[in-house]
């Protein structure tokens, strides 16, 4: 009987030394080694990866955002994602691909819908936006919903109008967007992008400058 107790004790004992430690081990050193070495060496992706503009943060450069005026570079579409209700700071969408198929009715429609828009806020004086011009991903969201980034090409389907909203040479605005455009991770996967938070901050203190 003694021994019975003995042995229930120091096992109970044993056991609860063991949570213990664990519990300093894993809840306590552990994330604050990995949260050291994160703030150290990746302080701006371990804290979300702001983006500042006149020492606010404006948004992350991991999300993309809807709202803009057409004085800015528009980003992709977000068509039957809906609305973030619980954090609508930055009007975020929520994360999710729209689940149609590529000849699905609703699809075709708002595609067609948002060429015949891109067309027509892109056009100005002297310039004309053809529908052949028109990308992919002027037309359709990406699968997450949330892309930051635009390409190359819808960028600079956007620079007329741009220019001319903000009384900026045509020029100028090319070379922000060639100075913002980004090259495929590691020189081969994916390919070349702008991300159009980043851009239209740098357009704003463009035309704060000018």
């Amino acid at each position: 009987m003694n021994n019975s107790v003995t042995n229930t004790a120091r096992l109970l004992g044993a056991g609860l030394r063991a949570l213990l430690v664990l519990t300093l081990v894993t809840g306590v050193i552990y994330p604050l080694v990995v949260t050291g070495i994160a703030q150290g060496l990746f302080n701006g992706k371990a804290n979300g990866s702001e983006i500042k503009a006149d020492g606010k943060v404006v948004g992350s450069s991991l999300i993309g955002q809807q709202g803009y005026s057409l004085d800015y570079f528009q980003p992709r579409p977000a068509n039957g994602l809906g609305e973030n209700s619980v954090n609508t700071q930055y009007k975020l969408i929520l994360s999710g691909a729209t689940n149609r198929s590529g000849d699905n009715p609703e699809l075709i429609k708002w595609v067609k819908e948002a060429k015949a828009k891109v067309v027509k806020d892109n056009s100005v004086p002297g310039y004309t936006v053809r529908p052949s011009q028109v990308p992919a991903d002027a037309v359709t969201s990406s699968g997450s919903g949330l892309d930051p980034h635009i390409s190359p090409a819808y960028a600079d389907l956007q620079v007329h109008r741009v220019a001319e909203r903000n009384d900026l040479p045509v020029a100028q605005v090319e070379k922000l967007v060639e100075d913002h455009t980004e090259g495929r991770t590691l020189g081969f996967m994916g390919e070349p992008r702008v991300n159009v938070l980043e851009l239209n901050v740098a357009l704003r203190e463009l035309v704060a400058r000018s």
